[in-house]
């Protein structure tokens, strides 16, 4: 009897050790598992990042980018100003040219970046070949098939804006005006034969008094001085002729009212009142008036 006891008691004592062993190893499985998540999370949780975390959702982690300039406007100009300001401001600091200006003339050169050269060539400033040895674009303009530079970027156009301008003589003398005086720069522009529309310091005064263009100067002053130099004065480099033997000419692909107004040295009000148009439409193929000869 007492054996049977012992026994029984025996066996109780060992099942009793069994069902508590597991227990205890599945607890402490349990616990190392809570730790080397909490520790992953950490890691994973960086200074580097932004952590944002959207309700109903897990935590994202999202990379910091940089702003950009929303657009006033659907416009083609309001657009064109959003895309190519901080250029134009970066370009100010470097060679002193006021971002307005430059703002300016590229709405004006470019049909505010939908002309033929802007779009097929990143070329906002109509700058033509003259030793150019990259890429390049034949376009029509005093002459047919006139050879123009081609960028694989825009900001390469300003770029060689900006060293026309530094690196050519007749326009030294605008180095010495204020960087924030956009009248006097587009007075000067036109006393330099940039344009021959007599009305072209006007049109880009207004671009930048309609657009408040001269903001982004003050944007350039503020964030320093410019890391170019002003442009040794030289000898004024003749203008070219521009032909007024051509009575009509037919519109192609990238043409605007201002360019041709350039190029056939009458204002773009002349265009108009010559060929009586109410707005600065024109259409590929037409024939227009240019002389009136």
């Amino acid at each position: 009897m007492n054996k049977s006891i012992f026994k029984i008691c025996f066996l109780m004592v060992i099942a009793a050790l069994c069902s508590c062993g597991p227990k205890k190893g599945i607890v402490t499985k349990k616990k190392n598992q809570k730790e080397r998540v909490a520790t992953s999370e950490k890691m994973e949780t960086s200074p580097v990042v932004i952590e944002s975390e959207k309700p109903g959702e897990g935590k994202d982690l999202v990379i910091a980018k940089p702003s950009v300039r929303i657009p006033k406007s659907n416009s083609a100009v309001d657009i064109y100003i959003a895309n190519y300001a901080d250029i134009a401001i970066t370009e100010m600091r470097r060679y002193g040219i006021p971002a307005s200006i430059t703002l300016a003339q590229g709405i004006l050169e470019s049909g505010s970046g939908r002309g033929r050269l802007a779009v097929e060539a990143n070329n906002h400033f109509g700058i033509k070949c003259h030793g150019w040895t990259g890429a390049r674009i034949y376009h029509d303009d005093d002459r047919s098939k006139e050879c123009f530079r081609k960028y694989k970027d825009p900001i390469k156009s300003y770029e060689d804006h900006s060293k026309f301008l530094t690196q050519r003589g007749r326009y030294a003398f605008l180095f010495d005006l204020k960087e924030d005086d956009y009248k006097a720069w587009a007075k000067g522009l036109k006393k330099a034969g940039y344009a021959t529309d007599r009305k072209y310091p006007k049109k880009l005064i207004a671009l930048i008094e309609d657009n408040d263009l001269d903001d982004f100067d003050r944007e350039g002053l503020k964030k320093g001085r410019r890391q170019g130099k002003t442009p040794p004065k030289q000898k004024s480099e003749p203008v070219a002729s521009v032909p007024t033997s051509i009575s009509t000419y037919i519109v192609k692909q990238g043409d605007t009212l201002f360019s041709l107004s350039r190029r056939f040295g009458i204002s773009v009000d002349q265009i108009k009142s010559l060929n009586g148009l109410t707005d600065n439409t024109i259409n590929i193929g037409q024939t227009l008036k240019v002389s009136n000869k």
